[in-house]
């Protein structure tokens, strides 16, 4: 039995094929439908289309449903297209007339699209915190290490003196402009489309400021067509925030497969978060990074996989959105696995101090030395030369002091700063 049921029977083949994934990835969705279903009857007896007794049987069943899922005893039947379908049809079975009313004034098309931004809200929350998280380790990473010095490199070359403070900072400050971006996305998800139908409003008077409230959305999409033409963009704004996030978390984890390198031996691994070979006793492999690099590079593809499925697609409702729920699904959970793994870890990583004793390095002062001559007044192209002259030639000596007076440089780092602009973004978060 379908919602469109008519006077004919479904093919099977055609059944199984439009059903796809929803009645297995609807059920992440199960709990915001039913909180959803309760805003719109609310109002629905706001506007009297509801009795205040209908509106107390449905409310009693709908808080079952929702308690059957919070304890892991709901389903979907398989003959079953969604969860939509699925929380009215238990009504209907349980309270026969009563549950037939729940639907006036709403489109499976705006059910959908509240129960994925209440959904992709909560998530993000998840998210958010779990960034926090990362970013706390990090910053803490950076103040113990911030005098410890490594080489710096440009083109996989060593390049300039650095510092591990830096390095672990580097990504925490990265965090707060993915922070910024996942920012962007919840503003634009946390708007209202409850009430625009199936993409053209409804006759009935609805009250959408009361849904909206409800439901605590910051504001509702008053245009009915723009509501249905969120579906997509929406998903878009998400796979780019996740796809950031996958970016900062790559580079971290390819650093640190290449640093944990015995031929780098910059930083060491806790040997309880590596794995062994089958053959090789010494092995201890960075495994945890190794699917982390991966993984994130899954998500990096996510933006470009959102905008194929809903390029060239005209306005109102297409049956192609179906199929986004099959890539940003998976990817919220990616993320919040990487994320939560990345945090568990940073914080028991070792350095290795001394590196830059190694005469290999003493490059990395090239520089130091071309300034030392510019604060004695000789022109920086000359000094350049003269430095450079004297490394081709075998002569260059420098000294391995390091001038930390700048903002920024090696061990004077500015993680109070980053601290603050971390904050002020989380904060828009929970105002």
């Amino acid at each position: 039995m379908k919602l469109w049921q008519k006077d004919f029977s479904i093919n099977k083949l055609v059944e199984q094929f439009t059903i796809g994934q929803d009645n297995v990835l609807d059920l992440q969705l199960a709990k915001y439908d039913v909180i959803g279903t309760m805003a719109h009857i609310k109002m629905l007896q706001k506007i009297d289309l509801l009795t205040v007794e209908d509106l107390e049987i449905l409310t009693l069943e709908l808080n079952n449903i929702l308690s059957d899922i919070e304890n892991g005893d709901f389903t979907i039947d398989e003959s079953v297209e969604d969860i939509h379908s699925q929380v009215e049809f238990l009504l209907i079975d349980k309270l026969g007339e009563v549950g037939k009313k729940v639907h006036a004034g709403r489109s499976r098309n705006d059910q959908v699209l509240v129960d994925l931004r209440l959904y992709f809200r909560a998530e993000l929350k998840e998210i958010v915190d779990l960034v926090a998280a990362l970013f706390e380790g990090l910053q803490t990473q950076s103040e113990a290490y911030k005098d410890v010095l490594m080489p710096g490199y440009t083109h996989t070359q060593i390049a300039m003196v650095s510092s591990f403070g830096l390095w672990f900072g580097a990504f925490a400050e990265s965090l707060a402009d993915d922070l910024q971006q996942l920012l962007a996305t919840y503003k634009t998800i946390n708007q209202n489309p409850l009430g625009s139908g199936a993409g053209y409003g409804s006759s009935f008077p609805l009250d959408r400021t009361h849904t909206t409230e409800t439901l605590e959305f910051d504001d509702l999409s008053y245009n009915v067509v723009y509501a249905q033409m969120g579906r997509g963009k929406t998903e878009l704004s998400l796979a780019f925030s996740l796809a950031m996030l996958g970016n900062t978390l790559n580079k971290l984890a390819a650093d640190v497969c290449l640093f944990n390198s015995q031929n780098f031996g910059f930083l060491k691994l806790p040997k309880e978060y590596t794995t062994g070979s089958s053959i090789m006793p010494h092995k201890k492999n960075p495994d945890v990074f190794e699917l982390i690099r991966s993984k994130t590079n899954q998500l990096l593809t996510l933006p470009t996989n959102v905008a194929m499925m809903t390029s060239n697609l005209t306005s109102g409702y297409h049956r192609d959105f179906q199929l986004l729920k099959e890539a940003i699904f998976p990817g919220i959970q990616t993320v919040k696995q990487c994320l939560e793994l990345t945090a568990f870890v940073i914080p028991k990583i070792e350095v290795t101090e001394g590196l830059l004793d190694d005469s290999k390095y003493k490059y990395l002062y090239s520089v130091e030395e071309v300034n030392k001559k510019v604060l004695a007044g000789t022109p920086f192209r000359t000094a350049y030369q003269e430095v450079g002259a004297a490394i081709e030639n075998g002569s260059f000596d420098p000294e391995t002091e390091i001038n930390h007076t700048h903002e920024g440089s090696v061990g004077n780092l500015c993680n109070v700063e980053i601290k603050k602009k971390f904050d002020r973004i989380l904060s828009n978060f929970t105002a």
